[in-house]
């Protein structure tokens, strides 16, 4: 795949996860794609994948943002019972 077409992508999917994040409107990419992918399927897949690893990494985000409040919850309760 070209550079101007992951860069495309990229830029795209920053724009649409920005949007998406504010509006709540969580189906959007899935919009955008069916619009790349009636002129170019290689752009839509490029878009598409680069859309899923920004969510994917939120997602990781979140998960170890919660983790710590729990680790931290933990060691204070067991640290309060000595």
């Amino acid at each position: 795949m070209s550079g101007t077409a992951e860069k495309i992508a990229s830029d795209l999917a920053d724009k649409t996860v920005a949007i998406m994040e504010k509006t709540g409107e969580d189906r959007l990419h899935y919009e955008v794609a069916k619009v790349l992918g009636a002129s170019s399927q290689t752009l839509e897949e490029a878009y598409l994948t680069e859309v899923r690893v920004r969510m994917a990494g939120k997602a990781a985000g979140e998960f170890l943002k919660d983790k710590v409040k729990s680790l931290a919850a933990e060691l204070k309760k067991s640290g309060s019972g000595q």
